[in-house]
């Protein structure tokens, strides 16, 4: 038996889920909390650390019946996970702020009492305290005329690092500040 990654239930046939950019092997239940990215192999020997180089052809010719009650494992394949297509909040996305109302000659209430919200949640913005709400955020941006979300995708550009094997350590991940 396998626990679930998630809510530690014992398992005989876990799933695996992408939640949140994550692949996880969970129970029937939490699969709710993202999306199958794969059937589970009818064998009950095969674990995550498998290394079968039969397990993608006779995973989908074997098919599965009602794991995913949309359609077969072609088509759970073929979805992609809601936090892929999501753009992020930039990370300067305080002094964004700060300069376009700077810009506009607005005092933090100003701008608070022009967007129906509160002088605290402005000021707390500016300070990079706290996050904007996806209410906010478009409300800033509109008034403001500026955007505050940037793609993924940027982050997700190739290393530049690694030795001649291409495999890569902590220390050609890491970006230092300083």
């Amino acid at each position: 038996m396998v626990q679930c990654e998630m809510c530690g239930a014992s398992v005989s046939s876990p799933k695996t889920v992408k939640i949140e950019g994550a692949e996880l092997d969970v129970c029937s239940d939490c699969a709710d909390f993202g999306t199958e990215i794969k059937t589970q192999q009818s064998s009950s020997s095969s674990t995550k650390y498998s290394t079968d180089s039969s397990s993608s052809s006779s995973g989908g010719s074997s098919g599965s019946s009602g794991t995913s009650g949309s359609g077969g494992s072609g088509r759970s394949r073929s979805r992609s996970d809601m936090f892929d297509d999501m753009d992020e909040i930039v990370t300067d996305y305080d002094e964004r702020i700060r300069s376009a109302r700077e810009g506009k000659d607005l005092s933090q209430s100003d701008l608070a009492n022009e967007l129906n919200e509160k002088a605290s949640l402005i000021r707390k913005l500016e300070r990079g305290d706290t996050l904007p709400s996806d209410d906010v955020q478009s409300k800033l941006e509109k008034f403001l005329d500026i955007s505050l979300s940037g793609s993924v995708a940027a982050d997700d550009e190739e290393w530049s690092g690694g030795s001649a094997s291409g495999e890569y350590t902590l220390g050609d991940v890491v970006k230092r500040k300083d």
